[in-house]
């Protein structure tokens, strides 16, 4: 992608009048310019000047023109609204109590920050190789969901909306579970309409399977040590033929403990919003109710170990003046032997529990009420100034 050059690029706002953000390998300069010309800095990185004064503000803009030509920036006029402004309306049109945080990825190179954050595998993603994204609007719902809102890169109106995560995800690209774009309308009660009926329900979705997947995953390791270990115990044999002592046994069991319990807090994690979205009596394995209920007792039954364990963890930096590395492989195992009916339960109804999940509906898709559209001014117009140096974009 092209290193692009220096810019200001200028929008107006309802709430704080010019608007003005620096974007390219000298925005730290830009920024100089803009305060050189009377902008105040903004949250998030913006810089604006109020509008309330006509003659005030041509004085202001005159001044940027001016300051600009001299340093060498280009001054970019937006036909958008400011993605500031835009980004809060469509929150307080969301469902719950939403927010909005607008990003500015000034240097070229933050944007690939998102890289790491983005779980999504459509336009964004392909916006983000291709085009240069200077800024951004997050929302965020206060439970852990967050969307990214840019403006639609080649089209003079519109919005993309992409998921975000900070849990580790497979390669986008690869991953079934891996929610898609939207494309959002300009207008942003049609934009939360969108979102609200469409968007929302495919990233549970998304989300729903990603932890199915994750659960199976983990049981898959875990099946895979306990028959290897079931083998060795049946035959007094390792796996390449050589005799085991009935100590070395013992030792080979509390180690798949250790292992065990480490991948089933996995499960003890996952395991109850996605068994609490299952519905057997809806489906056509209504005879599946009864492992349901054996998982879910499973899952009692070791809440408070799960709980204990996660304080332990919490403490990991302090454990090497606490507890030896093979002390601590103990306690692991402690909780892991305590855990093994558990275990054995999961391993045994885990198709069962694949099959149920998997026909679940994800809670709250069709529970979703927009919220009444806030009233909102007119989007002010951009003051008269000196003619500026054409945009080198």
């Amino acid at each position: 992608m092209p290193t692009p050059s220096t810019e200001i690029t200028l929008s107006t706002s309802r709430t704080l009048g010019l608007v003005a953000m620096a974007a390219g390998e000298n925005y730290k300069q830009a920024n100089q310019v803009l305060e050189a010309a009377g902008f105040s800095r903004q949250t998030g990185g913006a810089y604006a000047v109020s509008l309330a004064n006509a003659q005030a503000a041509r004085r202001t803009a005159g001044a940027l023109a001016a300051h600009a030509t001299e340093h060498g920036v280009a001054l970019v006029t937006s036909t958008r609204p400011y993605l500031g402004d835009i980004g809060t309306e469509i929150a307080a049109r969301l469902p719950g109590t939403w927010t909005a945080q607008l990003e500015l990825y000034s240097y070229p190179l933050w944007q690939d920050d998102l890289w790491y954050q983005l779980w999504e595998a459509g336009e964004i993603h392909r916006a983000l190789q291709d085009h240069r994204i200077p800024l951004a609007s997050v929302l965020k719902d206060g439970k852990g969901t967050e969307l990214l809102l840019i403006e639609r890169p080649d089209h003079p109106a519109g919005y993309l909306i992409g998921a975000l995560t900070d849990d580790e995800k497979e390669d986008v690209l690869d991953d079934p579970t891996t929610p898609k774009t939207m494309v959002l309308p300009a207008e942003p009660d049609r934009a939360a309409t969108t979102i609200t009926s469409s968007f929302l329900p495919a990233l549970r979705h998304a989300l729903h399977h990603r932890d199915l997947n994750t659960v199976l995953f983990a049981l898959d390791r875990i099946r895979k040590e306990h028959d290897t270990l079931q083998t060795i115990k049946a035959t007094g044999r390792y796996t390449d033929g050589v005799p085991l002592s009935s100590r070395l046994i013992g030792s080979m069991e509390r180690a798949f403990a250790d292992h065990a319990w480490i991948a089933f807090r996995t499960v003890l994690e996952h395991g109850p919003q996605l068994l609490a979205q299952c519905r057997p009596a809806t489906t056509a394995w209504p005879d599946d109710a009864a492992a349901l209920t054996r998982l879910r007792a499973a899952l009692s039954d070791n809440a408070t170990a799960r709980q204990e364990e996660t304080i332990l963890s919490s403490h990991l930096h302090a454990i090497p003046r606490l507890l030896r590395s093979h002390e601590y492989h103990h306690v692991r195992a402690e909780y892991g032997m305590s855990a093994l009916p558990a275990i054995q339960t999961w391993l045994a109804d885990s198709a069962v529990f694949e099959r149920q999940v998997r026909a679940a509906q994800p809670a709250g898709t069709h529970t979703l009420s927009a919220a009444t559209p806030p009233t909102v001014n007119p989007r002010p117009a951009l003051p008269p100034a000196s003619p500026a140096p054409a945009s080198r974009r």
